[in-house]
């Protein structure tokens, strides 16, 4: 079966969502794609942050990094909400401050460090809609 790329909204608003909710500045949504993918023969991949390098970004006359977060479909489509934003903060937690093209590795982002920034969003989240109450 071939690989099969389609934009993925759903995913993209999930994000902006999220890098809203935990003031991460430095996630520039403009020059991050989204993308929904079928086809994939990786076993244990669920989704992946993709980096346009620094030799790449001059060869094409780019100032910025761009970042591209791929989602398996036939993983990721199955899991929970819950899994699913922990998936997609994940990825996002690949990008560094810099935003330059580099990748922050999984000796940092894995799942403790995802846990806690999952718990922190759900928290904002909470408290946003106990102030929405009141």
């Amino acid at each position: 079966m071939v690989i099969r790329y389609h934009q993925a909204p759903d995913i993209q608003q999930i994000a902006e969502e999220i890098v809203k909710k935990l003031s991460w500045n430095h996630v520039l949504l403009e020059h991050v794609a989204f993308l929904r993918s079928t086809g994939s023969k990786a076993r244990y991949t669920v989704a992946r942050c993709h980096a346009l390098g620094k030799a790449m970004q001059i060869g094409m006359g780019r100032k910025r990094g761009f970042y591209l977060i791929e989602v398996i479909s036939e993983k990721f489509d199955k899991f929970s909400i819950e899994e699913q934003l922990k998936v997609i903060i994940h990825e996002l937690m690949h990008i560094p401050k810099s935003f330059g093209g580099g990748f922050i590795h999984h000796d940092k982002v894995h799942d403790k460090s995802v846990g806690a920034v999952y718990k922190k969003y759900c928290q904002l989240k909470k408290e946003e809609h106990q102030i929405e109450w009141h």
